[in-house]
């Protein structure tokens, strides 16, 4: 099942959830909030509201924890006397009655759905005269790799509506799976892409570091020793092992160690301003998602020209976002090369990490998060971040 599709099914879901809450409010002024009107009105309802409650644990992935947590709304989903949960190897939950007499031969049960793709609706035999569970509809939760599992509802008779409805469930269980894995992907992604940053940063920076200090070791070893010192915190947070994000106060602590070793190195020709707004230094942001901006401007300002250079760095509260600005004086770059730079036309070139962090601020915030960067030939160049000081799912990681 393709993203699209899945993007497609969501929309009907919101856009069906809008007319319901819709009318709600609407009727809220002059009759009791719970009554939608008619029948059908309430049963949307009620179906929206359910698969609203079912949904969050089944985007985590298919699990014998979450199937035990959503196993229960997708039994009241559906109306039915039990429902049962599957891969393709074992029962992940069970709700509803009959589980002594039923569970131990599910998967037997499911082996040819598993195997084929195909649902089907099956007699279920039991010896228990008590037992409401007769009869058995079998329906594959299926993936981009294929079958993933199963959902089985259980009824006391032969319905053609509950193996049409059960087979709905399953497919919208399937698209919540197949988001599942989106965002699993999109997180693999993020992380490839963060070591890739690393590694890009660790080589170039580690060299140049460690020879401007060694140059002070015999002319000035108290500061060689404050050095390797900056250099050692500075590593540290740049290599740490856990946490995507981090916050602006840590990021630009970073940037500080940072261009002390790269101060180390230029001497007078690095003149380096700072104007933080003390508001949004609690900020939460991703992870390294600044100082490959500052290395750029110093690359740029002073590797590539003989001149000093001014590099401004400034933070400033924008309401309900964190403005970040690095700016520089130097040698600039053809707006069209930075834009291959950031679309990721010309990898290994100029423009060290910034391809990298304007993907990386897409992915967690949208494209209207992209870097903005403004440059021309011999001008310098100004990057622009906005980062939302609240989003869903965006918090400080464990350093």
């Amino acid at each position: 099942m393709s993203a699209a599709l899945a993007a497609v099914l969501a929309g009907v879901l919101l856009v069906a959830g809008g007319f319901a809450l819709g009318r709600l409010t609407a009727r809220r002024g002059g009759r009791d909030v719970h009554d939608l009107g008619t029948p059908v009105e309430r049963a949307t309802f009620r179906t929206l509201h359910t698969a609203s409650l079912a949904a969050p644990p089944l985007r985590a992935g298919l699990t014998e924890d979450t199937a035990r947590r959503a196993a229960r709304r997708l039994r009241s989903l559906l109306g039915t006397e039990a429902l049962c949960l599957t891969d393709r190897t074992a029962v992940l939950a069970w709700d509803g009655p009959g589980a002594a007499h039923h569970r131990d031969r599910v998967m037997e049960r499911v082996a040819g759905p598993l195997a084929s793709g195909r649902g089907q609706s099956v007699r279920v035999d039991c010896a228990d005269p008590d037992c409401p569970l007769r009869w058995a509809v079998i329906a594959p939760l299926t993936g981009e790799d294929g079958v993933l599992g199963t959902l089985v509802a259980y009824g006391s008779q032969e319905s053609a509506v509950l193996a049409r409805a059960a087979t709905e469930v399953a497919r919208w269980v399937s698209v919540q799976l197949e988001l599942a894995e989106l965002d699993r992907s999109r997180t693999r992604l993020m992380e490839a892409e963060l070591r890739a940053l690393r590694a890009q940063i660790s080589p170039h920076f580690i060299f140049n570091s460690l020879a401007a200090i060694a140059s002070f070791v015999r002319t000035d070893p108290e500061r060689a020793r404050e050095l390797l010192l900056e250099f050692a915190d500075f590593t540290r947070y740049s290599f740490r092992r856990h946490g995507d994000f981090t916050q602006l106060a840590d990021e630009l602590r970073s940037i500080e160690q940072y261009l002390a070793l790269a101060g180390a190195r230029f001497g007078d020709r690095l003149q380096v301003t700072l104007q933080v707004a003390p508001e949004v230094l609690p900020v939460t942001l991703p992870f390294l998602c600044l100082q490959p901006l500052v290395e750029n401007a110093v690359k740029h300002g002073l590797e590539d020209s003989r001149t000093t250079c001014r590099v401004t760095i400034a933070a400033r509260d924008a309401g309900a976002e964190a403005v970040v600005t690095v700016e520089d004086d130097g040698v600039g770059m053809d707006p069209d090369v930075l834009r291959a730079v950031l679309s990721g036309e010309r990898p290994g070139t100029s423009g060290i990490g910034l391809s990298n962090v304007d993907e990386r601020l897409r992915q967690v915030y949208g494209d209207a998060y992209g870097l903005v960067a403004e440059t021309a030939v011999g001008a310098g160049m100004k990057v622009t971040v906005r980062i939302p000081k609240y989003r869903p799912g965006v918090h400080r990681g464990t350093p």
